[in-house]
């Protein structure tokens, strides 16, 4: 099979309103960001992908408002309206198809500008659960809770992953929330929808991330340090929450299979260097490190109490700060492959891994994790 190299990647400073910008002027800043590194022109780009939510950007079609700013006119471009992780699969696929050289793929999101519980509570079903009046909160906490009662997991356990994530997103220029927060710190911040509290959920984000990518014999018109997508998996799981067994999550352990596979990896653990998860809530860290294999089941907690997914771990964990530091959803995922990018690049600055030359990325969508997607990066071709 043909390689398929990132050869750029480029995020906005993601905060909690953006109101100088509206969506298509942050996609802008972030696709002029993404040219002035790699020197690239939209002459140069023969395919865009892009992904937004319609009920996010408040119109129908809303790709059509970027038309103009990704450079889309007259050439092919195709929205993704899920998680930026499989926009980037969509754009490998369409250069693999033979038809392309170069994909540009953008995600965008403005989170201050709608209500994020009316958003997902018209995700569900319009019979049943949504008239339940359940959200994308209720519905984690109704996750954490399976999860934390099945394998003893405790709030003190899940406030730790928040504690870690905020401080290493104090070396993120880009994050919106960081800090010295301490597990008193989360535990007293207050229920959002127990056990879920303030410090435990991620933040409603504005921001965009872009990220360019080349077939292998043109990345050197880009880059002379391309990460090559070594190996990418997605599944997901049943639409109704009552259909699934909530404590656990096969659709992300196929997932992972799927790109461990694909890449060649026996053992992340020991073959990954360093990992950028979807973290939308501070239990999901402990849970999709179990099921990315990184260690047992109900043992994400130990992972993390005995230093290994800490920022100078054996396997680092969100040394960005992850979703926990900013979430601008639909972008979210994009932005831990431009992370995970960076890494392998050794351009991430003050919470750069030393020596990572495997990365994973992992973007997830829909509440409780009903769709996920995993990416396994290289710095070696």
């Amino acid at each position: 099979m043909e390689k398929v190299a990132i050869v750029g990647v480029a995020q906005t400073k993601f905060e909690r309103e953006k109101r100088d910008q509206n969506y298509a002027e942050l996609v802008h800043e972030v696709v002029s960001d993404l040219f002035r590194k790699t020197g690239a022109s939209h002459d140069k780009i023969d395919n865009i992908v892009t992904a937004s939510s319609d009920f996010w950007d408040g119109r129908t079609i809303s790709n059509m408002a970027v038309q103009d700013v990704v450079g889309a006119f007259m050439k092919s471009e195709s929205k993704v309206s899920s998680d930026g992780t499989l926009a980037l699969l969509y754009g490998m696929m369409r250069i693999l198809s033979g038809q392309y050289k170069t994909t540009l793929v953008v995600a965008h999101s403005k989170g201050s500008e709608g209500s994020p519980n009316l958003i997902a509570n018209a995700a569900f079903d319009p019979v049943y659960q949504r008239q339940l009046g359940i959200d994308g909160i209720a519905a984690s906490a109704l996750q954490a809770r399976c999860y934390m009662e099945r394998y003893g997991v405790s709030e003190e356990d899940i406030a730790l992953a928040s504690v870690k994530n905020l401080t290493n997103a104090k070396g993120n220029p880009y994050a919106e929330v960081s800090g010295d927060f301490t597990v008193d710190d989360v535990m007293k911040s207050g229920y959002l929808a127990e056990p879920i509290k303030r410090l435990d959920a991620s933040p409603v984000s504005d921001g965009a991330c872009a990220v360019l990518l080349a077939r292998e014999d043109i990345v050197d018109q880009f880059t002379d340090q391309p990460v090559w997508l070594k190996g990418v998996g997605h599944c997901q799981d049943n639409y109704y929450l009552g259909d699934r067994d909530l404590a656990e999550s096969e659709a992300l352990v196929a997932a992972a299979k799927r790109a461990y596979t694909m890449a060649g990896i026996h053992d992340p653990l020991k073959e990954i260097d360093v990992a950028e998860i979807y973290d939308a809530y501070s239990y999901q860290e402990l849970m999709w490190t179990e099921m990315l294999g990184f260690c047992g089941r109900g043992k994400g907690a130990d992972l993390m109490k005995t230093g290994v997914t800490t920022i100078d771990g054996r396997l680092p964990v969100n040394p960005s700060g992850g979703v926990l530091a900013a979430h601008a959803v639909i972008a979210a995922g994009l932005v831990r492959v431009a992370e995970a990018t960076l890494q392998l690049r050794g351009e991430a600055g003050d919470h750069q891994i030393p020596h990572a030359k495997t990365a994973l990325a992992h973007g997830s969508f829909g509440c409780c994790g009903q769709t996920h997607c995993v990416w396994v990066l290289s710095s070696e071709g």
